[in-house]
């Protein structure tokens, strides 16, 4: 990583506190050329956002609240959405109000440019990264992988098992891991199941004879799909009066890897409204080239080969950012 994180990572740190404890200290960020956060706390008739500074009030210009806004390639949406929301910065420079006290010009746009240029468009598909969940939609989630720079995570690229809508796995300003898959249209596209562990992996920590829990994902003519870990799901033996989206208790019948099957037993379901909870990673590095979630042992063959590209232009994909709003 190289300094460059969703916004609100930097916030609370001690080098953006130590910057807003006085005016000659932010006075060294701005001659640094520091990338700070604040909260917007406003945004005015205008559109310029008002962020506080601790020790002053500062200023982001509307055309200087996001890449796209001076071209009109995304809208003003992008900026009112940010109020009561950390923000990534520059200062700019420093002027005095009408009120004759003195605030802080800044730029979220200078950030954003300084984040493509030296973080974004040096990243290759099989890269691990940071990313924060900002909205949630019935075809993906889309994060924030640096100073409010947003990429799509399709809802197919969420976990193996499958689900009806990303907030199933993930709710809005949850911090995950997430890995670059490829470049599409100037767009960066990524996924997340690959982090969540081989189909080996997350069967060690079952056995056969146990009772354990899951959800009800699909309820077919042959069976149903019951999900036991966000990348392992088993087939349960038809029960009557059950759906999909209900809590299940399960037994253990069998687990057969070179088939990549486990058999279930209904015991129960029932219906409950459960919270997303932070996703267990099994990978921790940061890039990867080769994953196969199917045991060595199967005649079936699911993997994903992270395919290197050449340099890419990605100010294109910004435009997305205007799909959203």
């Amino acid at each position: 990583m190289t300094g460059y994180y969703p916004e609100g990572r930097l916030i609370s740190t001690a080098e953006n506190l130590s910057a807003m404890q006085s005016i000659s200290a932010l006075t060294d960020a701005y001659h640094e050329g520091r990338i700070l956060e604040g909260r917007a706390v406003v945004c005015d008739s205008a559109h310029n956002l008002i962020v506080d500074l601790g020790i002053m009030k500062g200023i982001i210009p509307r055309e200087e609240g996001a890449i796209g806004i001076r071209e009109g390639t995304v809208r003003d949406i992008a900026v009112i959405s940010r109020v009561n929301r950390p923000v990534c910065f520059v200062i700019t420079d420093f002027r005095k109000n009408d009120a004759g006290r003195t605030v802080a010009i800044l730029s979220r746009r200078i950030a954003q440019e300084r984040c493509m240029k030296e973080y974004i468009e040096e990243l290759v598909p099989g890269d691990v990264i940071d990313a924060k969940i900002t909205h949630l939609d019935s075809f993906g989630a889309f994060a924030d992988i640096g100073c409010g720079i947003v990429s799509l995570l399709p809802i197919d690229s969420i976990s193996v098992s499958r689900i009806d809508h990303p907030r199933e796995r993930f709710s809005v300003g949850m911090e995950i891991r997430a890995v670059v898959k490829s470049f599409e249209g100037g767009r960066i596209s990524l996924t997340h199941k690959e982090l969540l562990g081989t189909w080996e992996e997350n069967v060690e920590h079952f056995e056969i004879g146990e009772t354990v829990a899951g959800i009800i994902r699909s309820v077919e003519d042959y069976g149903a799909f019951v999900e036991l870990a966000p990348n392992l799901a088993g087939l349960a033996e038809m029960k009557d009066n059950i759906r999909p989206g209900q809590q299940a208790s399960v037994y253990i019948k069998n687990i057969i890897p070179s088939r990549m099957k486990i058999k279930l037993i209904i015991i129960d379901t029932f219906d409950y409204d459960y919270q997303p909870k932070m996703p267990e990673y099994f990978f921790d590095g940061n890039h990867l080239d080769y994953f196969r979630y199917s045991p060595a042992a199967s005649e079936k063959v699911i993997e994903t080969v992270f395919e290197p590209v050449g340099n890419i232009s990605l100010h294109p994909f910004l435009k997305q950012e205007a799909a959203l709003s």
